[in-house]
């Protein structure tokens, strides 16, 4: 008997040794950084035994039966990882697993607009981003300016101020184009007398990245950036060569044409971008007036860099375009005008600037970065019985120190900013010349407070010549609830100095607007706080993932800089006794199955103007904007792209109500190695202002436009080939 039970106890403690022996314990860490990564999930293959690694990476995989078996481990934003191991293990000793960041995943992203090191799902600032693929779609779509990429993202609107030379702005949570501040690498290029044309004037094929930043960003990037900013980023020379061409043809009556080149040689890189766009006039409603006026515009953007060492590098950046842009009755723009046929809005701009940038990384935690640029930009615009014309200097200059640590990061700076415009007919009004100079300072302190906290604060003070002094404090955070849970939240403050380009003065021409005055004018102020919450999943063992981000902000501009009558009959820029507030929600979802993408996307908001005579609704402002975006993309093989907008019912300036409409839109595209065919059928449901509204209340000989909400080319279908080289 008591051999028995020996026998029996023998067996027993060998299970239970081996049993022991059959749990995996891993920690699962960032490739690189060494940084333990939160809620990844271990499978084992051919059975249902999953785990799930805690705050510290830790993975426990229990009760795997004897045996090999595959075990995979997996996390949206990196790339799988599978590890085979024989049961029972050798040894009882805690495994690391090392998980690289997926390429095509946005987690891997470094975000250089907040100037930091971190990756974008690392950072408090909230930044929306827009990848070279995308950018690469975007570009089948609308080869020759932003326009559209930007206008798709959620919360973010063009708004177009001329009927009939497409002139238009960015619009962010609801704010006029003046309060975006829009980025070429990091300097600010697209403002003042250029910013009603600035998207219509910018190819994308030379374009990296675009990141965006919704809310006050002045902290960093001075005054202008009340509702944010937009930082398009430019593509870097790699060893290997890349030669690509695109030739793009519209029913719109347009054609494109670009190229791009980048290489390494070396301690020396260079790119270049050149770019012909061409439209001639075109009306597909019978209005009489141009829909998409008639344009020549040549773009080319060289770039030199040098690699003096390992640590130290520079690049120059020359950018130049020039535009001729005519819009108006077609018969005269067709070269047929008489007395009758005689409107016509002319516009003649070219643009130069050039750029350098000098980077020295001093070690591992500390590196310096200086910029400076020049632009040069000039306009005449010409209508019946009016001229404008004017040019616009403008400078700005950076020094900046970026010191890393292990849970630290500090970014100091300096700035300066010059903005100089001359104006060689003065008209009615006289001339409309100033200038104005800003330096500052900021200090920027991301900080890794906890393992679920990151808080980044920030303070600038700018001297504004001539408007005093301006104290920007900023903070920002990210929480990490659980495993695929965020949420951050930002607030801070901002400024704009006042100047007369406006939305509404563009729309006028600035025919009879006064000059701003120092005595008269000062700056708008505003604050602004935002908090989103960010979800991130798989379901269906991992067969569809899954994302939310729900986004609720609200900004507050006092003392708005906005047209006003005189008695004369002339326009003033003042600024009210009163504030504009804008405030709203957006919710953006995203599902993935294998190859198919589904994008959804909700906008409400609500801009109002308050004064001494009351609160009112801002004009062009549609409370609720949905776009869909259904996706089938085989890499190197397919892209197919199905797309939809609704914008509700908008207020207008003449007391009546716009209308609310629908658009859809299909593109297509067939890739191979060395070059690819792209089809678009962009609004085919052909939804126009001019289907069930008027765009004109006045005469063919002087009309007068309304508002333009929805819309003016209808249905226009573009083809054509991206070649690879």
């Amino acid at each position: 008997m008591k051999k028995i039970l020996f026998f029996l106890m023998a067996i027993a403690m060998w299970a239970n040794d081996a049993y022991s022996q059959n749990i995996l314990r891993a920690t699962v860490k960032e490739e690189g950084s060494e940084e333990a990564l939160i809620g990844v999930t271990a499978k084992v293959k051919g059975t249902d035994i999953t785990a799930v690694s805690d705050a510290d990476g830790n993975i426990t995989v229990s009760n795997i039966p004897n045996g090999t078996h595959t075990v995979t481990f997996s996390y949206i934003g990196y790339e799988e990882k599978t590890v085979t191991f024989t049961f029972p293990l050798s040894s009882d000793k805690v495994i690391t697993i090392e998980m690289e960041e997926d390429e095509m995943n946005l987690g891997e992203v470094v975000v250089l607009t907040t100037r930091g090191t971190r990756t974008i799902m690392n950072i408090p600032t909230r930044v929306e981003f827009i990848s070279g693929e995308e950018l690469d779609e975007k570009a089948s779509m609308k080869p020759g300016d932003i326009r559209m990429l930007l206008s798709e993202s959620t919360g973010i609107a063009t708004q177009q101020t001329s009927a009939i030379s497409g002139n238009a702005t960015i619009r962010i949570q609801g704010l006029d184009g003046r309060y975006t501040q829009i980025l070429k690498d990091g300097f600010p290029t697209f403002s003042g007398a250029a910013s009603g044309l600035g998207l219509l004037q910018t190819p994308p094929l030379d374009l990296k990245q675009v990141e965006i930043i919704k809310g006050s960003s002045s902290t960093l990037y001075g005054g202008g950036a009340i509702a944010g900013l937009v930082n398009l980023i430019s593509k870097t020379p790699e060893e290997k060569r890349e030669l690509s061409f695109l030739l793009n043809g519209t029913s719109g009556r347009g054609l494109d044409a670009s190229a791009f080149y980048s290489q390494r040689f070396g301690k020396i890189g260079t790119t270049a971008l050149f770019s012909y766009n061409r439209n001639w006039g075109y009306d597909p409603s019978d209005t009489g007036f141009t829909a998409i006026p008639e344009f020549d515009r040549f773009t080319f953007n060289p770039r030199l860099f040098l690699y003096f060492s390992d640590k130290t590098e520079m690049n120059i950046t020359l950018n130049t375009m020039f535009e001729n842009r005519l819009g108006g009755d077609l018969e005269y723009v067709k070269g047929h005008g008489d007395d009758m046929h005689s409107y016509f809005e002319k516009n003649e701009t070219q643009r130069h600037s050039l750029q350098a940038s000098l980077t020295h990384v001093f070690d591992q935690r500390t590196r310096m970065a200086a910029k400076a640029s020049l632009t040069y930009y000039d306009r005449v615009m010409k209508v019946p019985g009016y001229d404008f014309d004017g040019d616009q200097w403008s400078s700005f200059a950076e020094l900046s120190m970026t010191h890393t640590r292990e849970k630290t990061e500090w970014v100091a700076g300096l700035n300066l900013w010059t903005d100089d415009f001359n104006e060689s007919h003065p008209g009615a009004v006289g001339k409309r010349d100033y200038s104005q100079t800003a330096a500052g300072a900021f200090v920027q302190n991301t900080w890794a407070a906890a393992k679920w906290l990151d808080v980044e604060t920030g303070l600038r003070a700018d001297r504004v010549f001539d408007y005093g002094w301006a104290v920007l404090p900023r903070i920002s955070a990210l929480f990490k609830i659980a495993p695929g849970l965020s949420s951050r939240i930002s607030g801070g403050m901002g400024y704009k100095a006042p100047t007369i380009f406006t939305e509404d003065t563009e729309r006028i021409q600035y025919r009879d607007v006064l000059p701003i005055s120092k005595d008269l004018n000062k700056l708008e102020r505003s604050y602004g706080a935002n908090w989103d919450i960010n979800y991130t999943t798989s379901l269906f063992d991992d067969c569809i993932s899954f994302s939310v981000n729900q986004l609720f902000f609200y900004t507050r501009i006092n003392s708005p800089l906005l047209m006003t009558d005189t008695d004369e009959g002339l326009y003033r820029m003042a600024n009210i006794d009163g504030h504009i507030d804008t405030k709203g929600i957006e919710t953006n979802l995203k599902l993935g199955y294998d190859d198919l993408h589904l994008y959804l996307g909700y906008t409400y908001t609500d801009v109002r103007t308050s004064d001494e005579y009351g609160k009112y609704e801002n004009f062009l402002t549609p409370k609720h904007r949905l776009n869909a975006m259904l996706m089938y993309e085989v890499e190197d093989s397919w892209r197919v792209g199905l797309e939809s907008y609704y914008y509700s019912k908008q207020k207008l300036s003449d007391g009546k109500e716009g209308k609310p409409y629908t658009m859809f839109g299909f593109m297509v595209e067939k890739i191979w190695e060395h070059f690819s065919l792209f089809a678009n059928f962009e609004n085919f449901t052909d939804r126009r202002q001019t289907r069930f509204d008027t765009i004109n209340n006045g005469t063919v000989t002087n009309p007068e436009f309304r508002d333009i909400y929805a819309p003016l080319e209808g249905f226009v279908f573009n083809a054509g080939v991206k070649i690879r080289l």
